[in-house]
């Protein structure tokens, strides 16, 4: 009993109740037992204890551990009757009460530290289950404010919401801001499910939005398009993740209308990567595509080519009309290329009227490539020619096209754009509306016209240029002005005719300064010239260039050349071309105007080549025309030449101005202007133009200022 109670009470020590209870329950119904046996069987009063045994196994352990205890004894006491009944239990005798006394204390001490050992065991779990219960109220207090905010949060969120079952995919709750995005009402919605509803438009990318996020298992950002109840698309942006409520998996979705933002990327993608007014292709997007080209043309052995496009005289257009028809012409233009080209084949507008198509996966055989490109060319050259409706205009408009096949060798991209501008400028040369393929001697071309711009910035440094005068003579050889002519003499070159840079002036803006550099000159010698009685009445006209005359100041640079050499006024005429009255007609009448009431005059060169209107004609405060001279060669030969040549005289006679012809070369050519009614010229009949010290040892000859024709 002793060995019992102590492996009990350890066992109890170390917390293992229930198995303490079994082993000392044991103890207890094996010792009751065994007394009975050996001490009157079921009349020993001890016998008696077993129920204590049923009760705590009942309590402590479990209601079968007691059944089964209940069973085994009441076997057990059957057992000892009947064996009491037949005489089979031992003869022994009486136990001295002593014994019975010892007895009964140790049951009763082990029934007792039984129970001590119940209790606090009873306690402990009591205690424990008083923890737990505070605990899980606690939890729940805490799962009811986190419903709340939940609750609190999803319904004011700033963005719209809705709550879905997992598997079916009801909607449970929408929040307000989603009725707002989305158009429909709560009960319209409820136990609805998107498709129903039919905000995904498009199937595959719902699905995919549930496989991503089934699958990842937390939140998942998503970005699509959503139907509005009007069915305009939206587009939107979901955050999704799945949450139990009330036990069941569901899918908590917040979207946020992000369709603005989507315009705004596209307008700036738009803006970066494509032109404004024909929506093609600009010249970024036209390189990365190039880089692309070439790096597939060397994978796959092919080679491609590009067409650069610049339309002929379309600032013409643009100046006579306005910049707004010619937008629509390059509308027309972009869209004309765009039907006339493969699908996979790139139009790009450079800017201005510049265009580039640019030819991929041709034939890998060099002149089958060329051969391809330049059939795109013609049926590009042939759709461009044809007349465009730019009401009230119908316009014709022609361009100059240069071609360049790329792919045969690694290059950077910007070779091949040059190529094909270089090509272009040869159609140019070459007349115009024609098409041109790369030619390497360009190359030599472009060198040798940079290296003439690099001379010609040194020569504007180095006061390289010199003026030459040819005089200007009345009927009967009387000389009564002069043209100032520039030259450049070059130490390597020689002494250059401005027809080889004067052209190169203009376009590189250089013309300015010289122009100014010549003014200067001019009026140097009206003033040296002033004082030299055969020399003081002569006029001396010098060239204004368009782009010089548009400067803001050239009225003040006029007269600030004027106040510094002391030249006078009234004998300094200005050359100006039709070519300036394209655009700004009011300021130039303006500016000729001012300088008109200092005394200085105005000749209109080369009149009846270019474009000007009569109307604008008569408004100039012109004192002279001149008859071009490629009227005036053949005018002899060409009865055209001589028409226009009579109606520029008669034309000069209305408005009062006096009318002189350049490049009287014969004296029939000058009887025959004579006979019309011309009664002024120049040309090589009196003089080439002179140097300054030459032209002066001319006026210093008998008979100045008269000349004779010089007779072949």
């Amino acid at each position: 009993m002793s060995a019992v109670a102590l492996a009990g009470a350890w066992l109890l020590r170390r917390r293992h109740y229930e198995a303490a209870v079994i082993w000392m329950a044991s103890g207890v119904w094996v010792t009751i037992t065994g007394i009975a046996l050996f001490h009157d069987g079921v009349r020993t009063p001890i016998y008696f204890a077993h129920p204590i045994v049923v009760i705590f196994l009942g309590w402590v352990v479990s209601t079968r551990a007691a059944i089964v205890t209940v069973v085994l004894t009441s076997a057990t006491t059957l057992g000892f009757i009947v064996a009491d009944a037949l005489g089979w239990l031992p003869a022994v005798a009486p136990a001295p009460p002593l014994l019975h006394g010892i007895v009964q204390v140790f049951v009763l001490m082990l029934s007792a530290a039984l129970v001590i050992y119940l209790v606090q065991a009873y306690r402990e779990r009591l205690e424990q289950m008083q923890r737990a219960s505070s605990e899980i109220a606690h939890a729940n207090a805490v799962l009811r404010q986190s419903e709340l905010k939940f609750a609190t949060a999803f319904t004011s969120s700033p963005v719209a919401g809705s709550i879905a079952t997992l598997d079916e995919g009801r909607i449970i709750e929408v929040n307000d801001n989603f009725l707002r995005d989305f158009g429909w009402s709560r009960a319209e919605m409820q136990g609805k499910t998107a498709v129903e509803m039919g905000l995904w438009p498009d199937s595959r990318r719902r699905q995919q939005f549930a496989d991503m996020l089934s699958r990842v298992g937390r939140t998942v950002n998503f970005e699509s398009a959503w139907r509005h109840r009007n069915g305009e698309l939206r587009n939107i942006s979901i955050s999704g993740e799945i949450i139990e409520l009330d036990g069941v998996p569901c899918i908590l979705a917040y979207t946020t209308d992000i369709t603005e933002r989507k315009a705004a990327e596209e307008q700036i993608q738009r803006l970066a990567f494509f032109d404004p007014l024909t929506h093609l292709p600009n010249r970024r997007l036209l390189m990365d595509r190039l880089d692309q080209a070439i790096t597939s043309c060397a994978r796959h052995q092919r080679l491609g080519a590009l067409l650069f496009i610049d339309l002929d005289n379309f600032k013409t257009l643009n100046d006579s009309y306005g910049h707004d028809k010619g937008d629509l012409l390059l509308k027309q233009v972009g869209a004309r290329l765009v039907e006339v080209v493969r699908d996979g084949d790139t139009v790009a507008r450079l800017g201005g009227d510049e265009f580039v198509v640019m030819l991929e996966d041709l034939s890998g055989d060099a002149m089958e490539a060329a051969t391809q490109a330049e059939s795109v060319g013609r049926k590009i050259s042939d759709t461009l020619n044809e007349s465009y409706d730019i009401r009230p205009l119908s316009f014709h408009s022609t361009p100059s096209i240069g071609i360049t096949l790329f792919g045969a060798q690694h290059e950077n991209i910007e070779e091949p754009i040059k190529r094909a501008d270089l090509a272009m400028y040869q159609a140019k040369s070459a007349g115009r509306n024609t098409i041109r393929f790369y030619d390497p001697r360009m190359q030599a071309m472009v060198a040798a016209r940079a290296a003439l711009e690099r001379d010609l910035r040194l020569a504007l440094q180095l006061d390289q240029f010199v003026l030459h005068y040819q005089p200007q003579v009345q009927r009967g050889g009387l000389v009564t002005g002069v043209e100032a002519l520039l030259r450049w003499h070059q130490p390597e070159r020689g002494l250059v005719p401005p027809g080889q840079f004067i052209t190169l002036a203009e376009e590189t803006g250089l013309i300015v300064p010289l122009g100014a550099h010549v003014l200067d000159l001019a009026c140097e010698e009206l003033a040296r010239w002033a004082i030299q009685p055969g020399l003081a009445h002569l006029t001396l006209s010098v060239n204004v260039s368009p782009r010089q005359f548009q400067q803001d100041n050239f009225v003040q640079q006029v007269l600030d050349a004027l106040a510094r050499t002391g030249a006078p006024a009234q004998r300094l005429k200005l050359e100006i071309t039709e070519n300036l009255l394209i655009a700004n007609v009011d300021e130039v009448i303006a500016k000729m105007a001012l300088l008109k009431a200092r005394g200085v005059g105005f000749s209109l060169d080369d009149f009846g080549t270019g474009y000007s209107s009569l109307s604008y004609l008569k408004r100039l405060p012109l004192d002279q025309l001149k008859i071009d001279q490629g009227f005036v060669r053949d005018i002899l030969v060409d009865a055209n030449d001589a028409a226009i040549a009579r109606m520029v005289i008669v034309l000069a006679e209305s408005l009062g101005l006096e009318v002189m012809a350049e490049g009287v070369e014969t004296a029939e050519q000058q009887q025959a202007l004579q006979s019309q009614g011309c009664h002024a010229y120049q040309g090589y009949l009196y003089s080439r133009p002179l140097p300054i010290e030459a032209f002066e040892q001319l006026a210093r000859q008998p008979g100045w200022p008269i000349l004779e024709p010089r007779l072949p």
